[in-house]
């Protein structure tokens, strides 16, 4: 499966992961996968690591359909780990359009650590 998501209820946060061949059937699954599970809360947080990713498989025009879908709240902090140039241009641009539609809890990291802090750090009052 090239999209996966964990859902760490106790830390409010979706930890979703994409690994080999990542193409846009891959994100329009896990999404569905994600918004069907009752354990989803649009509330939580999420961690997105596209670290594992090999092949990136997505045009600049499918990652403008996928900024039009709010998947969590404007409020939740949403990281990107996205270690290659690519993939970090990618997010980058998703971000950018999510902002201007309000979703302000965005943000582009290269390092897991430093992103995973971030994304807990609204529970912590941050």
């Amino acid at each position: 499966m090239a999209a996966d998501y964990k859902i760490d209820k106790e830390r409010r946060l979706v930890i979703s992961t994409a690994s080999g061949v990542l193409a846009m059937a891959d994100v329009l699954a896990h999404r569905e996968r994600l918004f069907n599970d009752p354990d989803y809360d649009p509330n939580f947080s999420q961690l997105m690591d596209f670290t594992p990713v090999t092949q990136f498989c997505i045009e600049p025009g499918e990652i403008r359909s996928l900024a039009q879908t709010m998947v969590f709240s404007a409020d939740s902090r949403r990281a990107i780990v996205a270690p290659s140039d690519l993939l970090f241009g990618f997010a980058r641009m998703y971000e950018i359009l999510r902002d201007s539609a309000g979703e302000t809890g965005i943000r582009v990291f290269r390092d897991r650590d430093e992103a995973l802090d971030w994304a807990l750090a609204k529970s912590a009052g941050a």
